[in-house]
């Protein structure tokens, strides 16, 4: 009892809170998604991974290995190269090349040397040391001794059952039995890439990297083998072949992976490039796939156990995309992700502060690092060199040429010719047809999903890293004011996805504020990557357990009903499963009883059964398309309608004598909502089927009740004579819903905004209030919403009498009596006090 007491005090202070700054890498979410490379952001990302780099340019093998890990490094390679920063790469190349390591990669001589193993190869590792070659400007025929491109179409199986694959492989036949071939599609799209940068486009290898792409438009990761009667050359012994993507799918082989489909089309567009033919379609397909899959908060996920939206997915396919071209709001979104999860320098007295640049796996392991540190740096690692990719947005055939605009640093382009060196070329012997070709399932594919006990940084590497060299760009400015009100809100999101609030130098999470601003945004009809992605937060177990059930200060179970109610809405807005929807609709519909009102429980339940809470509730039982009695919910509603046609603050018991301007609002929302599935309906058609007799007319007296607020100004005036923006906000989209022309509130809304987006009027920690007025809009009639208005009332729709009500005859109220005052005032805190602090989340700072 203590905390939430002391929460609560702290509340009713809520004049003096102060919101935590949203702290986004160098350059900000604040603004609408922009295609545009974030260079900047690219390279204090490449000095970042530079500090993790040991003095030889190494990177340690997580899993305790003797070796470094070779492609993790090379994955830093390429990053650095896209960035501008080639300089920082030096480390790696000349561990690589002039050090001659780069075999201890793509052969198993590294791993037993001077045993002649050497002689296995390592396909997919090959085509990504031969992409590295060319990337860092060396000569590919002459690196490590070793002409990567034979090296690599070497590796491309010319006869048998892997025919077109980039294979691993024994050049000796007395090693052939060692030999699993678990090559997969990013070594294939490697070496198409590497290939057609070399002018040496191998038609078979590009042939065989098509082939595992399903009709849908993505690619699979895994060659899969499935048991045939085929006979020929590409059947095993054993009667098996590999699959084409579509083959192996009634053998659950093809699932998709963002990741490959990534890579695979950039394999395509350098193929193209290189002037192979017949890539138009499968390229448009794979894009199609790309721009339909990605998260509503922007991200892509990859592929089994990395299907959540990460960075380091997200950055390989926003590179890809940009290569194609024709993608830029995908490619925004996908930015604007990628972003959300980076240390920026406003993280500087954070957790973060020795860590500006990097890019963590996803946003929430970014806000986690800000209080406690990196832990599992690897992890960072990984993510933070795809990440780049997409923050840079240079192709990877642009970067294996050399072509890297603006990067400020020496060109890299590679020689055309070999130059004149003392090394000796290793040159490749001639290959054997490995004698066993069998099914595999084995991968070598690095766990990309952060893992628990990874290490933590190595000792002895620099604290202080060096932050961007140039200030980012400001955001463009937005066209709209609805557009520049949703970056403005936007930007209050901390960590890109929810609301905070500061007292005592306490911070706390305040889940009403943000489900308020992710249905602000909603209703805007901007800024969706941003709602979406406080949506995820308000839709996490944890979030929901503490917004709408009270953990962990209930001591039994509770439940309460707006919350879930906003949650059900947000999480239709957002198309989330039955597996999220389930469980907040059952717990909703358990606080309902025979009489149709929705009684919270627990020891901080609202009591006083608010008409608020009700229409909320309300509104999501009706926005459940199973649900077989749309008009039950207003019941309760109904009965307790004022005899001037609006609604009181609470439910009441008996006759209501004062109306709330509020309450009524939202009332009117949830009178007047109809399923998102319900078919539309003719103009003057009268009220939908399954409406029970009363609830038409008690509509149109609340409409026409609110129809009495507004002024010439469009604006809803308190009692000292200023306009009360929120409130006029909140009637205006209530009056939209029924069919009134708002304009005038609109324009009213256009002439309050400040050229930053805020509205003038409206605090800071309540501006998601405005949200109505600036659109003139309420959320039902946003894209996507869960329900929508039934129909606009007019005189069409007639009182209990037979007579059309009008606002000549109805009873306007005095919407700032006393009374009103005392009961919205002790609403409005109630829900502040209850939805903020009852059940405040710590967040350290």
């Amino acid at each position: 009892m203590e905390r939430p007491i002391r929460g609560a005090a702290r509340r009713l202070a809520a004049s003096t809170v102060v919101l935590v700054a949203a702290a986004l890498a160098a350059t900000g979410l604040a603004g609408t998604a922009s295609a545009a490379p974030d260079r900047t952001a690219a390279k204090a990302n490449s000095h970042w991974l530079a500090g993790q780099l040991s003095a030889d340019g190494t990177l340690e093998n997580p899993l305790g290995a003797a070796l470094p890990d070779h492609g993790l490094m090379i994955d830093v390679l390429y990053a650095m190269h896209a960035s501008g920063n080639a300089r920082l790469a030096a480390p790696i190349v000349d561990y690589l090349d002039d050090r001659g390591h780069a075999s201890d990669y793509f052969t198993w001589d590294g791993l037993v040397p001077d045993m002649g193993y050497d002689a296995i190869i390592v396909g997919g590792a090959a085509a990504k040391i031969l992409v590295a070659a060319q990337v860092s400007g060396r000569d590919p025929r002459n690196f490590d001794g070793y002409d990567m491109v034979e090296e690599v179409t070497l590796a491309i199986k010319r006869s048998g059952p892997d025919r077109g694959r980039v294979s691993n492989y024994s050049k000796n036949p007395d090693f052939a039995d060692f030999v699993s071939n678990d090559a997969n599609m990013f070594g294939q799209s490697l070496a198409v890439i590497g290939l057609a940068a070399a002018g040496a486009n191998d038609q078979l290898a590009i042939d065989t990297l098509l082939t595992q792409q399903c009709s849908e438009g993505y690619f699979r990761i895994f060659f899969g083998y499935i048991p045939t009667e085929e006979t020929g050359d590409h059947v095993t012994p054993n009667g098996y072949k590999v699959s084409t993507c579509d083959e192996g799918m009634p053998f659950d082989q093809s699932a998709p992976d963002g990741d490959a489909t990534g890579f695979a089309l950039s394999a395509m567009l350098a193929a193209r490039a290189a002037g192979a033919s017949g890539l138009d379609a499968p390229i448009a397909r794979t894009v199609a796939w790309l721009e339909t899959n990605q998260d509503n908060g922007g991200g892509w996920g990859g592929g089994v156990n990395t299907e959540a939206p990460n960075t380091n997915s997200t950055g390989l396919i926003v590179q890809a995309l940009a290569q194609a071209g024709g993608s830029d709001a995908a490619i925004g979104r996908g930015v604007e992700y990628l972003r959300s999860a980076q240390a920026g320098s406003a993280d500087a007295d954070t957790g973060l502060t020795g860590d500006i640049g990097a890019i963590a796996y996803n946003p929430q392991q970014y806000r986690d690092a800000k209080g406690t540190g990196i832990s599992g740096v690897d992890t960072w690692i990984r993510a933070s060199a795809q990440a780049s990719l997409g923050l840079s947005q240079v192709g990877f055939y642009d970067l294996a040429l050399g072509r890297v605009p603006g990067g400020g640093e020496e060109p890299t382009t590679p020689p055309t010719t070999s130059p004149t060196t003392t090394k000796p070329t290793k040159k490749p012997t001639p290959t054997t047809t490995p004698a066993r070709e069998q099914p595999t399932t084995s991968t070598t594919r690095p766990s990309r999903s952060p893992r628990a006990g990874a290490p933590a940084p190595r000792p002895g590497l620099p604290t202080t890293l060096v932050p961007p060299t140039t200030a980012p760009p400001p955001p463009p400015p937005a066209a709209t004011p609805a557009a520049r009100h949703a970056a403005h809100l936007a930007g209050q999101l901390i960590g890109g996805d929810h609301i905070e609030v500061t007292q005592n130098g306490e911070t706390f999470v305040d889940y009403d504020a943000t489900a308020d601003l992710a249905l602000a945004l909603r209703t805007l009809g901007e800024q969706p990557e941003a709602a979406g992605r406080a949506t995820d937060f308000l839709l996490d177990p944890a979030s929901v357990k503490a917004y709408a059930h009270g953990a962990p200060y209930e001591k039994a179970d509770a439940a309460y009903a707006e919350p879930l109610a906003k949650l059900i809405v947000l999480a239709r807005f957002h198309r989330a499963g039955d597996s999220v929807l389930t469980p907040l609709r059952d717990a909703l519909a358990a606080l309902r009883a025979p009489d149709g009102r929705f009684t919270d429980t627990g020891e901080f339940a609202d009591s006083g059964g608010t008409v608020r809470a009700h229409a909320w509730a309300s509104l999501a039982t009706i926005a459940d398309p199973t649900s077989d009695g749309a008009a039950e919910p207003v019941a309760a509603l109904i009965a307790a309608q004022c005899a001037d046609g609006g609604f009181p603050a609470k439910l009441g018991a008996g006759e209501c004598a004062e109306s709330d301007p509020a309450a009524t609002a939202v009332a009117v929302l949830a009178l007047n909502a109809v399923p998102a599935n319900t078919p539309p309906r003719a103009p003057g058609a009268g009220a939908p089927a399954g409406w029970s007799a009363e609830r038409a007319p008690a509509l149109a007296r609340a409409a026409t009740a609110l129809d009495a607020l507004p002024g010439a100004d469009g604006l809803v005036r308190g009692p000292d004579g200023k306009p009360d923006v929120a409130l006029s906000a909140a009637v205006a989209g209530a009056r939209n819903a029924t069919g009134r022309d708002v304009g005038t509130t609109k324009q009213a809304f256009t002439g309050l905004m400040a050229p930053d987006g805020s509205v003038t009027g409206v605090p800071a920690e309540s501006a998601r209030a405005a949200a109505a007025g600036v659109a003139g809009r309420s959320w039902l009639s946003a894209p996507g919403a869960p329900v929508f208005p039934a129909m606009g009332v007019s005189t069409a729709i007639v009182d209990g009498s037979g007579a059309a009500p009008s606002s000549a005859t109805a009873k306007p109220w005095a919407p700032f009596a006393c009374t009103g005052i005392g009961l919205l005032t002790a609403a409005v805190l109630f829900f502040l006090l209850r939805n903020t602090f009852r059940n405040p989340k710590a967040v350290s700072r």
